[in-house]
């Protein structure tokens, strides 16, 4: 299997072996691409839903949506970016990163969404290279904290199923899964003794020896990161964040007509929650086919709601969530094309 050019250059960085020039073009080309195959599994994706409800169905659902409640699901997700990047940025401050300005972080945060969209978010590490030319932060802590990021929304969207969970007892088998991989990456990265058997380990292996030095830095970025307290406050911060994102999900069911009660605002959240970890761990970019079938299924069996109303429902929250940060970090992408120029110094951006 070829290594994807941008986590090629991640590596390069890490290991003080920087790309060579003639390579920066095909890293480019080749995030470009990956992210042209995800834009196109999505747009496969959109249409398989508009099949699975009926084209005319989901038509006139959407015809009689009552749009006043989509700009409110808009804002709710806005609100889950803003608290998303105050975490980011204060992850920043915790491996050293002290004067970095707001709005350049803000840039770096919302350039990142599109990254979501690569084959297994693997374009997602070239946030920690955009982090480096900008601070000087090692490329290793980057991806510590690309991947920080990651671990506590997991575990903001488990909190928050957890009560749907109780409802709905025959989800208990993989939400305990999920609790106990995510749970036990937090524990490896806490238990000091734990996280250097595993290094010890890896320095016995020929393919992974080579890059333990950078896995060490990126363990201590981690461990700094996961701290009972910073994890605390990464995690609130999360349920809160995500926890607009569920509420967006509920006012757009009403749109399409369902009844206003705290049953459905519950389970709006919990279906939102569960198919945000079934799309993450399920590794296509963006969680795309993985997230949209939970939702949709999801809404048929437990709310009990026809076909092309789940398909349109799933279509709404899903443009009002992940295409729309996909959309602003491609508008950032064509405003700022100096992230691209991998050489670029602090005071480019």
């Amino acid at each position: 299997m070829s290594v994807p050019p941008e986590t090629e250059s991640v590596v390069y960085d890490v290991l003080k072996s920087p790309p060579l020039p003639a390579r920066r073009a095909s890293q480019s080309s080749g995030l470009a691409s990956r992210l042209v195959w995800g834009l196109v599994l999505g747009f496969l994706v959109m249409l398989g839903l508009l099949l699975l409800g009926d084209l005319r169905q989901v038509g006139q659902a959407l015809g009689d949506f009552r749009w006043a409640y989509f700009p409110a699901a808009i804002g709710l997700t806005l609100f889950n970016y803003i608290l998303r990047f105050f975490k980011f940025h204060y992850y920043l401050g915790l491996v050293g990163v002290h004067s970095f300005p707001l709005s350049h972080s803000a840039r770096l945060f919302v350039a990142g969404f599109p990254l979501a969209v690569t084959p297994a978010k693997a374009g997602e590490a070239l946030k920690a290279v955009w982090l480096q030319r900008q601070t000087g932060l090692p490329v290793a802590q980057g991806v510590a904290v690309v991947v920080a990021e990651r671990l506590s929304d997991g575990l903001a969207v488990l909190a928050l199923a957890t009560l749907g969970v109780v409802a709905y007892p025959q989800y208990w088998p993989a939400f305990l899964v999920l609790l106990a991989l995510l749970g036990g990456v937090v524990i490896v990265l806490q238990v000091r003794p734990l996280a250097s058997w595993f290094l010890s380990l890896g320095e016995r292996l020929p393919v992974v020896k080579k890059m333990i030095p950078a896995l060490r830095q990126f363990y201590e970025g981690s461990y700094r990161l996961f701290r009972p307290a910073p994890a605390l406050l990464a995690v609130g911060l999360g349920v809160l964040s995500w926890l607009g994102e569920g509420i967006g999900f509920y006012l757009i069911l009403l749109g399409l007509g369902m009844h206003p009660s705290w049953e459905l605002a519950t389970l709006a959240v919990f279906i939102l929650s569960f198919s945000t970890l079934v799309g993450a761990v399920s590794s296509l970019p963006g969680g795309l086919g993985a997230a949209e079938a939970s939702i949709a299924g999801m809404l048929v069996l437990l709310a009990s709601i026809p076909a092309e109303t789940a398909a349109t429902a799933t279509l709404l929250i899903r443009f009002a969530t992940l295409w729309l940060g996909v959309s602003l970090g491609l508008l950032v992408w064509a405003f700022t094309p100096s992230l691209f120029q991998l050489e670029a110094s602090p005071e480019s951006v």
